[in-house]
Protein backbone atom coordinates (compact mmCIF):
# COMPACT_ATOMS: atom_id res chain seq x y z
CA UNK A 1 0.00 0.00 0.00
CA UNK A 2 1.33 3.46 -0.92
CA UNK A 3 0.92 6.37 1.46
CA UNK A 4 -0.92 9.40 0.13
CA UNK A 5 -0.58 13.05 0.96
CA UNK A 6 -3.55 12.65 3.30
CA UNK A 7 -1.38 10.56 5.62
CA UNK A 8 0.62 13.71 6.41
CA UNK A 9 -1.81 16.31 7.75
CA UNK A 10 0.58 19.14 8.64
CA UNK A 11 4.32 19.44 8.13
CA UNK A 12 7.02 18.50 8.05
CA UNK A 13 8.25 21.55 9.91
CA UNK A 14 12.00 21.89 10.40
CA UNK A 15 12.34 23.31 13.89
CA UNK A 16 15.38 23.46 16.18
CA UNK A 17 18.68 23.07 14.29
CA UNK A 18 22.23 23.53 15.60
CA UNK A 19 25.65 22.34 14.41
CA UNK A 20 25.03 18.62 14.95
CA UNK A 21 21.27 18.10 15.47
CA UNK A 22 17.90 18.88 13.94
CA UNK A 23 14.23 18.39 14.84
CA UNK A 24 11.43 17.60 12.38
CA UNK A 25 7.81 17.95 13.53
CA UNK A 26 4.75 16.43 11.83
CA UNK A 27 1.05 15.83 12.31
CA UNK A 28 -0.19 12.57 10.83
CA UNK A 29 -3.67 11.35 9.98
CA UNK A 30 -3.39 8.18 12.08
CA UNK A 31 -1.21 6.56 14.65
CA UNK A 32 2.13 5.90 12.99
CA UNK A 33 5.89 5.63 13.16
CA UNK A 34 7.54 8.55 11.42
CA UNK A 35 10.99 8.19 9.87
CA UNK A 36 13.27 10.95 8.59
CA UNK A 37 16.10 9.90 6.27
CA UNK A 38 19.06 12.13 5.41
CA UNK A 39 22.32 11.12 3.74
CA UNK A 40 21.40 7.45 3.98
CA UNK A 41 20.86 7.57 7.76
CA UNK A 42 17.43 7.35 9.40
CA UNK A 43 15.84 8.48 12.66
CA UNK A 44 12.35 7.53 13.82
CA UNK A 45 9.72 8.41 16.40
CA UNK A 46 6.25 7.15 17.21
CA UNK A 47 3.26 9.45 17.38
CA UNK A 48 1.46 10.67 20.46
CA UNK A 49 -2.18 11.75 20.39
CA UNK A 50 -3.99 14.86 21.64
CA UNK A 51 -7.75 15.16 21.20
CA UNK A 52 -7.64 12.58 18.40
CA UNK A 53 -4.80 14.29 16.51
CA UNK A 54 -1.50 12.47 16.03
CA UNK A 55 1.91 14.13 16.29
CA UNK A 56 5.56 13.18 16.18
CA UNK A 57 8.81 15.02 16.64
CA UNK A 58 11.82 13.25 15.15
CA UNK A 59 15.23 14.20 16.57
CA UNK A 60 18.23 13.83 14.25
CA UNK A 61 21.62 13.70 15.95
CA UNK A 62 25.27 13.13 15.07
CA UNK A 63 25.10 15.40 12.01
CA UNK A 64 28.15 17.05 10.49
CA UNK A 65 28.53 20.79 11.23
CA UNK A 66 27.95 22.88 8.13
CA UNK A 67 26.43 20.00 6.18
CA UNK A 68 23.52 20.41 3.83
CA UNK A 69 21.50 17.50 2.47
CA UNK A 70 18.02 16.68 1.23
CA UNK A 71 15.79 14.58 3.45
CA UNK A 72 12.65 12.49 3.14
CA UNK A 73 9.82 11.63 5.52
CA UNK A 74 8.08 8.26 5.67
CA UNK A 75 5.04 7.15 7.63
CA UNK A 76 5.20 3.49 8.58
CA UNK A 77 7.96 3.08 5.96
CA UNK A 78 5.84 4.62 3.19
CA UNK A 79 7.25 7.84 1.66
CA UNK A 80 5.08 10.94 2.15
CA UNK A 81 7.50 13.87 1.75
CA UNK A 82 8.48 15.44 -0.54
CA UNK A 83 5.38 15.02 -2.72
CA UNK A 84 6.07 13.16 -5.95
CA UNK A 85 4.37 15.80 -8.09
CA UNK A 86 6.00 18.84 -6.46
CA UNK A 87 7.73 21.37 -8.70
CA UNK A 88 9.59 22.79 -5.70
CA UNK A 89 13.15 21.74 -4.79
CA UNK A 90 13.71 18.90 -2.37
CA UNK A 91 13.59 20.02 1.26
CA UNK A 92 16.97 20.14 2.97
CA UNK A 93 18.40 20.17 6.47
CA UNK A 94 21.41 22.48 6.76
CA UNK A 95 23.30 22.40 10.05
CA UNK A 96 24.96 25.52 11.37
CA UNK A 97 28.52 26.39 10.44
CA UNK A 98 30.61 27.43 13.46
CA UNK A 99 31.48 31.15 13.39
CA UNK A 100 29.68 31.76 10.10
CA UNK A 101 27.87 35.14 10.03
CA UNK A 102 24.37 34.45 11.31
CA UNK A 103 21.46 35.36 9.08
CA UNK A 104 17.86 35.22 10.25
CA UNK A 105 14.49 36.32 8.94
CA UNK A 106 11.83 37.67 11.26
CA UNK A 107 8.30 39.02 11.26
CA UNK A 108 4.85 38.69 12.78
CA UNK A 109 1.13 38.78 12.07
CA UNK A 110 0.19 36.42 9.27
CA UNK A 111 -3.36 35.39 8.47
CA UNK A 112 -4.26 32.57 6.10
CA UNK A 113 -6.33 33.35 3.04
CA UNK A 114 -5.98 32.35 -0.59
CA UNK A 115 -3.25 33.69 -2.86
CA UNK A 116 -5.62 34.53 -5.71
CA UNK A 117 -6.76 38.01 -6.69
CA UNK A 118 -9.47 38.04 -4.01
CA UNK A 119 -7.04 37.10 -1.22
CA UNK A 120 -4.46 39.61 -2.40
CA UNK A 121 -7.08 42.36 -2.56
CA UNK A 122 -8.25 41.76 1.01
CA UNK A 123 -4.98 40.88 2.73
CA UNK A 124 -2.20 41.90 0.37
CA UNK A 125 0.43 39.58 -1.10
CA UNK A 126 1.88 37.07 1.34
CA UNK A 127 5.48 38.19 1.94
CA UNK A 128 6.46 34.78 3.30
CA UNK A 129 5.15 32.94 0.24
CA UNK A 130 6.86 35.39 -2.10
CA UNK A 131 10.16 34.80 -0.38
CA UNK A 132 9.60 31.03 -0.58
CA UNK A 133 9.10 31.37 -4.33
CA UNK A 134 12.30 33.43 -4.48
CA UNK A 135 14.15 30.67 -2.63
CA UNK A 136 12.77 28.01 -4.94
CA UNK A 137 13.81 29.97 -8.03
CA UNK A 138 17.34 30.90 -6.99
CA UNK A 139 18.96 28.33 -9.25
CA UNK A 140 17.52 30.26 -12.18
CA UNK A 141 18.98 33.56 -10.89
CA UNK A 142 15.67 35.33 -11.42
CA UNK A 143 16.20 39.08 -11.29
CA UNK A 144 14.00 40.54 -8.53
CA UNK A 145 13.83 44.14 -9.76
CA UNK A 146 17.60 44.20 -10.17
CA UNK A 147 18.24 44.31 -6.43
CA UNK A 148 21.40 42.32 -5.72
CA UNK A 149 20.45 41.75 -2.05
CA UNK A 150 17.46 39.73 -3.21
CA UNK A 151 19.68 37.57 -5.41
CA UNK A 152 21.91 36.56 -2.49
CA UNK A 153 21.87 32.76 -2.62
CA UNK A 154 22.43 32.18 1.09
CA UNK A 155 19.23 31.25 2.85
CA UNK A 156 18.52 32.32 6.44
CA UNK A 157 19.80 30.11 9.23
CA UNK A 158 16.53 30.70 11.09
CA UNK A 159 13.09 32.25 10.67
CA UNK A 160 11.85 33.87 13.87
CA UNK A 161 8.06 34.25 14.01
CA UNK A 162 7.25 36.92 16.60
CA UNK A 163 3.56 36.36 17.29
CA UNK A 164 0.13 36.04 15.74
CA UNK A 165 1.14 32.98 13.76
CA UNK A 166 -2.60 32.21 13.77
CA UNK A 167 -5.67 34.33 14.46
CA UNK A 168 -8.03 32.60 16.88
CA UNK A 169 -10.40 35.57 17.09
CA UNK A 170 -10.40 37.08 13.58
CA UNK A 171 -11.23 34.00 11.53
CA UNK A 172 -11.22 33.68 7.75
CA UNK A 173 -14.06 32.43 5.57
CA UNK A 174 -12.43 28.99 5.36
CA UNK A 175 -12.15 28.74 9.13
CA UNK A 176 -15.72 29.90 9.62
CA UNK A 177 -16.94 27.21 7.26
CA UNK A 178 -15.26 24.60 9.45
CA UNK A 179 -16.71 26.12 12.63
CA UNK A 180 -20.20 26.36 11.14
CA UNK A 181 -20.14 22.66 10.28
CA UNK A 182 -19.54 21.85 13.96
CA UNK A 183 -21.70 24.29 15.93
CA UNK A 184 -24.00 27.31 15.84
CA UNK A 185 -21.92 30.43 15.19
CA UNK A 186 -24.76 32.58 16.56
CA UNK A 187 -23.85 31.28 20.02
CA UNK A 188 -20.71 32.11 22.01
CA UNK A 189 -17.88 32.22 21.08
CA UNK A 190 -19.47 32.87 17.69
CA UNK A 191 -16.92 32.78 14.86
CA UNK A 192 -13.97 32.68 17.24
CA UNK A 193 -12.24 29.42 18.14
CA UNK A 194 -13.75 27.23 20.82
CA UNK A 195 -11.63 24.13 21.34
CA UNK A 196 -8.58 22.11 20.35
CA UNK A 197 -10.25 20.68 17.23
CA UNK A 198 -10.72 24.18 15.85
CA UNK A 199 -7.17 25.18 16.72
CA UNK A 200 -5.87 22.10 14.90
CA UNK A 201 -7.81 23.11 11.79
CA UNK A 202 -6.57 26.71 12.07
CA UNK A 203 -2.94 25.54 12.13
CA UNK A 204 -3.63 23.33 9.15
CA UNK A 205 -4.95 26.30 7.19
CA UNK A 206 -1.93 28.38 8.20
CA UNK A 207 0.79 25.89 7.35
CA UNK A 208 -0.32 23.68 4.47
CA UNK A 209 -0.47 25.81 1.33
CA UNK A 210 2.15 24.19 -0.87
CA UNK A 211 4.78 26.94 -1.15
CA UNK A 212 4.86 27.99 2.51
CA UNK A 213 4.75 24.34 3.52
CA UNK A 214 7.91 23.76 1.51
CA UNK A 215 9.61 26.77 3.11
CA UNK A 216 8.70 25.55 6.61
CA UNK A 217 10.12 22.14 5.75
CA UNK A 218 13.45 23.67 4.67
CA UNK A 219 14.16 26.64 6.96
CA UNK A 220 14.50 26.16 10.73
CA UNK A 221 11.89 28.12 12.68
CA UNK A 222 11.50 29.57 16.17
CA UNK A 223 8.23 31.04 17.46
CA UNK A 224 6.59 32.95 20.30
CA UNK A 225 2.91 33.75 20.73
CA UNK A 226 1.18 37.11 20.89
CA UNK A 227 -2.41 38.01 21.70
CA UNK A 228 -4.22 36.84 18.55
CA UNK A 229 -2.79 33.34 18.96
CA UNK A 230 -5.22 33.33 21.90
CA UNK A 231 -7.39 36.48 21.70
CA UNK A 232 -6.96 40.20 21.06
CA UNK A 233 -5.61 42.05 24.14
CA UNK A 234 -4.82 38.78 25.92
CA UNK A 235 -3.84 39.67 29.51
CA UNK A 236 -4.08 43.41 28.97
CA UNK A 237 -5.20 43.95 32.55
CA UNK A 238 -6.92 42.29 35.49
CA UNK A 239 -10.19 43.91 34.40
CA UNK A 240 -9.84 42.31 30.96
CA UNK A 241 -9.06 38.93 32.50
CA UNK A 242 -11.97 39.12 34.93
CA UNK A 243 -14.30 39.93 32.04
CA UNK A 244 -13.07 36.95 30.02
CA UNK A 245 -13.24 34.51 32.93
CA UNK A 246 -16.85 35.50 33.55
CA UNK A 247 -17.87 34.17 30.11
CA UNK A 248 -19.08 30.65 29.41
CA UNK A 249 -16.40 30.00 26.77
CA UNK A 250 -13.10 31.52 27.88
CA UNK A 251 -11.91 28.54 29.91
CA UNK A 252 -12.20 26.26 26.88
CA UNK A 253 -10.45 28.80 24.68
CA UNK A 254 -7.44 29.39 26.91
CA UNK A 255 -6.94 25.69 27.62
CA UNK A 256 -7.14 24.82 23.92
CA UNK A 257 -4.97 27.76 22.94
CA UNK A 258 -2.12 26.95 25.31
CA UNK A 259 -2.34 23.18 24.78
CA UNK A 260 -2.22 23.56 21.00
CA UNK A 261 0.55 26.16 21.27
CA UNK A 262 2.69 23.65 23.17
CA UNK A 263 2.13 21.05 20.44
CA UNK A 264 2.32 23.16 17.30
CA UNK A 265 4.75 25.92 18.26
CA UNK A 266 6.59 25.61 21.57
CA UNK A 267 7.80 22.01 21.38
CA UNK A 268 9.95 22.77 18.35
CA UNK A 269 11.50 25.84 20.00
CA UNK A 270 13.39 23.66 22.45
CA UNK A 271 16.79 22.09 22.02
CA UNK A 272 17.03 18.31 22.62
CA UNK A 273 18.41 18.89 26.13
CA UNK A 274 15.71 21.43 26.94
CA UNK A 275 13.01 19.05 25.73
CA UNK A 276 14.31 16.37 28.09
CA UNK A 277 13.61 18.77 30.95
CA UNK A 278 10.10 19.62 29.75
CA UNK A 279 7.45 18.05 31.98
CA UNK A 280 5.15 17.07 29.10
CA UNK A 281 7.89 15.81 26.78
CA UNK A 282 9.23 13.65 29.60
CA UNK A 283 6.00 11.66 29.43
CA UNK A 284 6.60 11.06 25.71
CA UNK A 285 10.17 9.90 26.31
CA UNK A 286 9.25 7.68 29.25
CA UNK A 287 6.26 6.05 27.56
CA UNK A 288 6.63 2.31 27.20
CA UNK A 289 4.54 -0.29 25.45
CA UNK A 290 2.99 -0.64 22.02
CA UNK A 291 -0.01 1.61 22.68
CA UNK A 292 0.03 5.23 21.51
CA UNK A 293 0.51 7.73 24.31
CA UNK A 294 -2.60 9.90 24.80
CA UNK A 295 -1.62 13.29 26.21
CA UNK A 296 -5.10 14.82 26.06
CA UNK A 297 -5.91 14.95 29.75
CA UNK A 298 -2.34 15.70 30.79
CA UNK A 299 -1.93 18.55 28.32
CA UNK A 300 -5.32 20.08 29.13
CA UNK A 301 -4.53 20.01 32.85
CA UNK A 302 -1.11 21.52 32.11
CA UNK A 303 -2.64 24.34 30.05
CA UNK A 304 -5.23 25.10 32.72
CA UNK A 305 -2.52 25.22 35.39
CA UNK A 306 -0.04 27.43 33.54
CA UNK A 307 -2.81 29.89 32.71
CA UNK A 308 -3.71 30.25 36.37
CA UNK A 309 -0.18 29.83 37.72
CA UNK A 310 2.19 31.18 35.05
CA UNK A 311 5.25 30.88 37.30
CA UNK A 312 5.00 27.08 37.03
CA UNK A 313 6.16 27.02 33.39
CA UNK A 314 8.35 29.10 31.11
CA UNK A 315 7.55 29.78 27.45
CA UNK A 316 10.62 32.00 26.97
CA UNK A 317 13.83 30.45 25.64
CA UNK A 318 17.34 31.39 24.53
CA UNK A 319 19.79 30.23 21.88
CA UNK A 320 23.54 30.69 21.80
CA UNK A 321 25.51 31.16 18.58
CA UNK A 322 29.06 30.95 19.94
CA UNK A 323 30.75 34.27 20.53
CA UNK A 324 28.73 35.78 17.71
CA UNK A 325 25.23 36.16 19.15
CA UNK A 326 22.74 35.27 21.81
CA UNK A 327 19.03 35.22 20.92
CA UNK A 328 16.69 35.64 23.89
CA UNK A 329 13.01 35.15 23.07
CA UNK A 330 10.73 36.58 25.75
CA UNK A 331 7.14 35.67 26.61
CA UNK A 332 5.46 39.07 26.97
CA UNK A 333 1.89 37.71 27.28
CA UNK A 334 1.45 34.74 29.60
CA UNK A 335 3.95 35.79 32.30
CA UNK A 336 2.26 39.05 33.25
CA UNK A 337 1.32 40.18 36.75
CA UNK A 338 -2.02 41.97 36.48
CA UNK A 339 -2.87 42.98 40.04
CA UNK A 340 -3.46 46.77 39.86
CA UNK A 341 -0.98 47.55 42.63
CA UNK A 342 1.88 45.46 41.20
CA UNK A 343 1.43 45.34 37.44
CA UNK A 344 4.34 43.82 35.53
CA UNK A 345 4.85 42.57 32.00
CA UNK A 346 7.11 39.85 33.42
CA UNK A 347 6.54 38.15 36.73
CA UNK A 348 9.51 38.04 39.16
CA UNK A 349 10.67 34.59 38.01
CA UNK A 350 10.49 35.57 34.35
CA UNK A 351 12.28 38.84 35.02
CA UNK A 352 15.03 36.99 36.89
CA UNK A 353 15.39 34.56 33.99
CA UNK A 354 15.71 37.46 31.54
CA UNK A 355 18.21 39.16 33.84
CA UNK A 356 20.40 36.04 33.70
CA UNK A 357 20.42 36.10 29.91
CA UNK A 358 20.94 39.85 29.50
CA UNK A 359 24.71 39.54 29.35
CA UNK A 360 27.47 40.64 27.05
CA UNK A 361 30.51 38.66 25.94
CA UNK A 362 28.89 38.17 22.53
CA UNK A 363 29.17 40.34 19.44
CA UNK A 364 25.39 40.88 19.33
CA UNK A 365 22.59 40.43 21.82
CA UNK A 366 19.18 39.89 20.21
CA UNK A 367 15.98 40.09 22.26
CA UNK A 368 12.87 38.73 20.55
CA UNK A 369 9.66 40.11 22.06
CA UNK A 370 6.36 40.13 20.20
CA UNK A 371 5.55 43.61 21.53
CA UNK A 372 7.88 46.45 20.51
CA UNK A 373 10.02 47.55 23.42
CA UNK A 374 10.44 51.03 21.93
CA UNK A 375 7.20 52.30 20.44
CA UNK A 376 6.73 55.60 18.68
CA UNK A 377 7.71 58.11 21.38
CA UNK A 378 4.31 59.77 21.58
CA UNK A 379 2.51 56.46 21.80
CA UNK A 380 4.95 55.34 24.49
CA UNK A 381 4.02 58.39 26.57
CA UNK A 382 0.28 57.81 26.03
CA UNK A 383 0.53 54.18 27.15
CA UNK A 384 2.54 55.14 30.22
CA UNK A 385 0.00 57.83 31.09
CA UNK A 386 -2.83 55.38 30.47
CA UNK A 387 -1.36 52.95 32.97
CA UNK A 388 -1.04 55.70 35.56
CA UNK A 389 -4.63 56.83 34.90
CA UNK A 390 -5.98 53.29 35.23
CA UNK A 391 -4.12 53.00 38.53
CA UNK A 392 -5.90 56.10 39.86
CA UNK A 393 -3.49 58.95 39.13
CA UNK A 394 -6.49 61.09 38.12
CA UNK A 395 -9.05 59.62 40.51
CA UNK A 396 -11.73 56.95 40.10
CA UNK A 397 -13.27 58.51 37.01
CA UNK A 398 -9.86 58.81 35.41
CA UNK A 399 -9.18 55.17 36.27
CA UNK A 400 -12.32 54.08 34.41
CA UNK A 401 -11.36 56.18 31.41
CA UNK A 402 -7.81 54.79 31.52
CA UNK A 403 -9.02 51.18 31.52
CA UNK A 404 -11.52 51.90 28.73
CA UNK A 405 -8.82 53.51 26.58
CA UNK A 406 -6.35 50.73 27.35
CA UNK A 407 -8.65 48.08 25.91
CA UNK A 408 -10.13 50.19 23.10
CA UNK A 409 -6.88 51.16 21.39
CA UNK A 410 -4.54 48.41 22.62
CA UNK A 411 -2.52 50.51 25.07
CA UNK A 412 -0.86 47.42 26.52
CA UNK A 413 2.71 47.22 25.28
CA UNK A 414 5.91 47.49 27.34
CA UNK A 415 5.20 51.20 27.79
CA UNK A 416 1.98 50.36 29.65
CA UNK A 417 4.01 48.39 32.19
CA UNK A 418 6.42 51.12 33.18
CA UNK A 419 8.19 49.30 35.98
CA UNK A 420 9.00 46.37 33.68
CA UNK A 421 10.05 48.71 30.88
CA UNK A 422 12.45 50.60 33.12
CA UNK A 423 13.95 47.45 34.61
CA UNK A 424 14.64 45.91 31.21
CA UNK A 425 15.91 49.22 29.83
CA UNK A 426 18.41 49.35 32.70
CA UNK A 427 19.51 45.80 31.88
CA UNK A 428 20.04 46.77 28.23
CA UNK A 429 22.01 49.84 29.28
CA UNK A 430 24.27 47.78 31.49
CA UNK A 431 24.91 45.29 28.69
CA UNK A 432 25.61 47.98 26.09
CA UNK A 433 27.90 49.92 28.45
CA UNK A 434 30.04 46.92 29.36
CA UNK A 435 28.77 46.42 32.90
CA UNK A 436 27.66 42.84 32.18
CA UNK A 437 30.68 41.45 30.40
CA UNK A 438 32.24 42.65 27.17
CA UNK A 439 29.86 45.10 25.52
CA UNK A 440 28.24 43.79 22.31
CA UNK A 441 28.31 45.83 19.13
CA UNK A 442 24.52 45.91 19.35
CA UNK A 443 21.66 45.15 21.70
CA UNK A 444 18.74 44.74 19.32
CA UNK A 445 15.08 44.21 20.16
CA UNK A 446 13.21 42.32 17.41
CA UNK A 447 9.43 42.74 17.49
CA UNK A 448 6.13 42.70 15.59
CA UNK A 449 2.47 43.23 16.59
CA UNK A 450 1.81 46.83 15.54
CA UNK A 451 1.10 46.28 11.80
CA UNK A 452 3.76 48.72 10.72
CA UNK A 453 7.53 48.39 10.59
CA UNK A 454 10.40 50.65 11.58
CA UNK A 455 13.87 50.90 13.11
CA UNK A 456 14.64 53.03 16.17
CA UNK A 457 17.97 53.90 17.75
CA UNK A 458 18.24 54.69 21.46
CA UNK A 459 20.61 56.70 23.62
CA UNK A 460 20.80 57.42 27.32
CA UNK A 461 18.46 60.02 28.74
CA UNK A 462 20.18 63.03 30.26
CA UNK A 463 19.46 61.84 33.77
CA UNK A 464 20.82 58.36 33.05
CA UNK A 465 23.90 59.73 31.27
CA UNK A 466 24.93 61.56 34.46
CA UNK A 467 25.18 58.32 36.44
CA UNK A 468 25.93 55.60 33.88
CA UNK A 469 29.01 54.79 31.79
CA UNK A 470 28.67 55.68 28.12
CA UNK A 471 27.17 53.14 25.76
CA UNK A 472 29.80 51.14 23.88
CA UNK A 473 27.26 49.21 21.79
CA UNK A 474 24.16 50.41 20.00
CA UNK A 475 20.60 50.02 21.37
CA UNK A 476 18.25 49.25 18.49
CA UNK A 477 14.58 48.38 18.00
CA UNK A 478 13.62 46.64 14.74
CA UNK A 479 9.97 45.88 13.98
CA UNK A 480 8.57 43.77 11.14
CA UNK A 481 4.78 43.58 10.99
CA UNK A 482 2.71 42.30 9.26
CA UNK A 483 3.83 39.36 7.15
CA UNK A 484 0.28 39.23 5.81
CA UNK A 485 -2.46 41.23 7.49
CA UNK A 486 -2.13 44.91 6.54
CA UNK A 487 -4.14 47.72 8.02
CA UNK A 488 -6.79 49.41 5.89
CA UNK A 489 -5.88 52.82 4.49
CA UNK A 490 -8.03 54.53 7.11
CA UNK A 491 -6.39 52.58 9.90
CA UNK A 492 -2.94 53.31 8.48
CA UNK A 493 -3.72 57.01 8.63
CA UNK A 494 -5.12 56.74 12.15
CA UNK A 495 -2.10 54.74 13.30
CA UNK A 496 0.31 57.21 11.75
CA UNK A 497 -1.46 60.16 13.40
CA UNK A 498 -1.64 58.42 16.76
CA UNK A 499 1.92 57.17 16.64
CA UNK A 500 3.75 59.98 14.89
CA UNK A 501 1.48 63.02 14.99
CA UNK A 502 -0.75 64.25 17.80
CA UNK A 503 0.45 61.52 20.14
CA UNK A 504 3.78 63.28 20.48
CA UNK A 505 2.76 66.47 22.32
CA UNK A 506 -0.37 64.92 23.85
CA UNK A 507 1.58 61.92 25.07
CA UNK A 508 4.28 64.01 26.70
CA UNK A 509 1.67 66.25 28.34
CA UNK A 510 -0.34 63.29 29.62
CA UNK A 511 2.77 61.54 30.84
CA UNK A 512 3.90 64.58 32.82
CA UNK A 513 0.41 65.17 34.21
CA UNK A 514 0.26 61.58 35.43
CA UNK A 515 3.77 61.95 36.93
CA UNK A 516 5.19 59.03 34.97
CA UNK A 517 8.89 58.55 35.84
CA UNK A 518 11.41 59.65 33.23
CA UNK A 519 12.55 56.83 30.94
CA UNK A 520 16.20 55.70 31.29
CA UNK A 521 16.54 55.95 27.50
CA UNK A 522 15.33 58.13 24.69
CA UNK A 523 15.11 57.12 21.03
CA UNK A 524 14.43 58.29 17.51
CA UNK A 525 13.50 56.69 14.22
CA UNK A 526 16.28 55.59 11.92
CA UNK A 527 13.98 54.06 9.28
CA UNK A 528 10.24 53.93 8.70
CA UNK A 529 7.45 53.57 9.27
CA UNK A 530 6.03 51.46 6.44
CA UNK A 531 2.77 49.55 6.44
CA UNK A 532 2.80 46.97 3.65
CA UNK A 533 3.13 43.21 4.15
CA UNK A 534 6.83 42.48 4.54
CA UNK A 535 9.47 40.11 5.86
CA UNK A 536 12.70 41.30 7.52
CA UNK A 537 16.21 39.89 7.41
CA UNK A 538 19.13 40.41 9.74
CA UNK A 539 22.75 39.47 9.14
CA UNK A 540 25.42 39.61 11.82
CA UNK A 541 29.19 39.71 11.71
CA UNK A 542 31.77 40.91 14.26
CA UNK A 543 31.19 44.62 14.70
CA UNK A 544 28.46 44.81 12.07
CA UNK A 545 24.73 44.36 11.81
CA UNK A 546 22.71 44.69 8.63
CA UNK A 547 18.94 44.47 8.18
CA UNK A 548 16.60 44.74 5.23
CA UNK A 549 12.86 44.42 4.66
CA UNK A 550 11.27 42.93 1.55
CA UNK A 551 7.74 43.14 0.26
CA UNK A 552 6.18 41.85 -2.94
CA UNK A 553 4.09 42.90 -5.88
CA UNK A 554 2.15 41.25 -8.66
CA UNK A 555 3.55 41.83 -12.13
CA UNK A 556 1.22 41.81 -15.15
CA UNK A 557 -1.62 40.38 -13.06
CA UNK A 558 0.19 37.08 -12.44
CA UNK A 559 -0.78 36.18 -8.86
CA UNK A 560 1.17 32.93 -9.07
CA UNK A 561 4.50 34.70 -9.58
CA UNK A 562 4.77 37.76 -7.30
CA UNK A 563 8.09 39.59 -7.25
CA UNK A 564 10.16 40.61 -4.24
CA UNK A 565 10.94 44.30 -3.76
CA UNK A 566 13.09 45.92 -1.12
CA UNK A 567 11.25 48.25 1.26
CA UNK A 568 14.12 49.52 3.39
CA UNK A 569 17.56 48.64 4.72
CA UNK A 570 19.61 49.54 7.75
CA UNK A 571 23.23 48.97 8.73
CA UNK A 572 24.94 49.55 12.03
CA UNK A 573 26.81 52.82 11.78
CA UNK A 574 24.88 54.21 8.79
Amino acid sequence: MTATSADLVVGPLLRYVDETSASVWVETRDRARVTVTRDGESWSAGTFVVHGHHYALVELDGLEPGSRAAYTVAIDDRPVWPPEDSALPDPVIATLVPDKPLRLAFGSCRTSVGHDKKGNNTHGIDALRTYALRMAGQAEAHDADGDTDLLDPRWPDLVLFLGDQVYADETTDEMREFISARRDIEQPPWTELQDFQEYAHLYSLAWTDATNRWLLSTLPTAMIFDDHDIRDDWNTSQAWRDEMEATSWWHGRIVAGLASYWVYQHLGNLSPSERLEDEIWQRVVEHEGDDELDLTEVLDAFAERVDQEPTTYRWSYAREYGDQARLVVVDSRAARVLEPDQRALLDPDELAWLDEHMRGDVDHLLIGTSLPFMLARGLHHLEAAGEAMAAGAWGKRGASVGEWARQLVDLEHWAAFQDSFSRVAEMAIEVASGQRGRAPSSVTFLSGDVHHSYVSEARLSRRTARRSPALQGRLIQAVCSPIRNPLSRNMRFATAVLSYGVAGPLGRLASRSAKVPTSPITWKYAEGPWFDNNLAFLELAPGSLRMWWVSSKVVDGDNDSPRLTKVADYALGD
